[in-house]
């Protein structure tokens, strides 16, 4: 039996970059944002573009209080009502960021554990990254799975077996090592884009590419580009021709697309 179209995950990557990043998931009962590293009028501007609004929206999941992900965070909660879900240690360090929010619509949501929302679930997981208790989510709906994963100094063995052949992927290429090195970012700054509680290189995202994708997955994008340190061509074919040297079917058993940071992906399902 065909599955009807209705009943699959629905997605829009509205931003994806050192500049800002969220990431829009829609089932049949349920609509939510990971992120909202952008203003709420440029949120807003990403729902109409892909013909949806802020105020369908149920749910916030907050990854960590670095700008980038959560400076609209305060003015959705407040406009839109909706209930913000983070980890104590994410809450702990946006408080002074974010500004008031009601005490109802602050959500706990740990690292290691499973909210069911209905037909769709939220899964979350610890990465590696210099923030105070970063944690990235694997959406599930039926026998479906997208996976965002953005900002990570490495992907650890654990983290690989969790998110393993699922339907989708965001994956982080933040930077080229060269580009980086040569650039104009102060030395201690490309130390720590390079370090374990970093970022992943476009060699690295690749890497970790090979370590979960399965015969499930349809798509992926490399996303959180670097607009310093980065080319979306240059991430891309050190991508491609990472996988395809190592017997991937690039754009044959799933299609490698590149995540913006300017404008949103159509809305797309799996």
């Amino acid at each position: 039996m065909v599955q009807d179209l209705a009943d699959k995950i629905h997605y829009s990557i509205l931003a994806s970059g050192s500049g800002g990043n969220a990431t829009y998931f829609e089932t049949k009962q349920h609509r939510i944002l990971i992120d909202a590293g952008l203003s709420g009028k440029q949120l807003e501007k990403r729902m109409e573009a892909i013909g949806r609004s802020l105020d369908q929206v149920e749910a916030l999941f907050v990854t960590h209080e670095h700008s980038d992900h959560s400076h609209g965070v305060g003015v959705l909660a407040r406009r839109y009502g909706m209930p913000v879900y983070a980890n104590t240690g994410t809450w702990t360090a946006m408080e002074n960021k974010v500004g008031k929010i009601k005490p109802e619509q602050r959500c706990l949501l740990e690292a290691g554990k499973f909210l069911d929302l209905g037909d769709m679930q939220v899964e979350s997981f610890a990465v590696s990254h210099d923030a105070a208790a970063p944690q990235f989510y694997q959406i599930h709906h039926d026998d479906q799975s997208f996976v965002v994963l953005t900002d990570t100094g490495y992907v650890s063995d654990r983290v690989v077996q969790m998110i393993k052949n699922a339907d989708g992927y965001l994956m982080e290429c933040n930077h080229d090592p060269e580009m980086l090195r040569m650039g104009p970012y102060s030395w201690p700054l490309k130390q720590r884009i390079l370090g374990d509680t970093g970022h992943l290189s476009n060699e690295e995202g690749a890497g970790a590419l090979m370590d979960v994708i399965g015969a499930r997955t349809k798509r992926v994008f490399l996303g959180h580009r670097s607009q310093h340190n980065n080319m979306r061509s240059l991430a891309h074919l050190t991508v491609a021709s990472i996988l395809e040297n190592n017997d991937f079917g690039v754009d044959h058993d799933f299609k490698l697309a590149d995540a913006e940071p300017d404008q949103p992906s159509p809305l797309l399902s799996l």
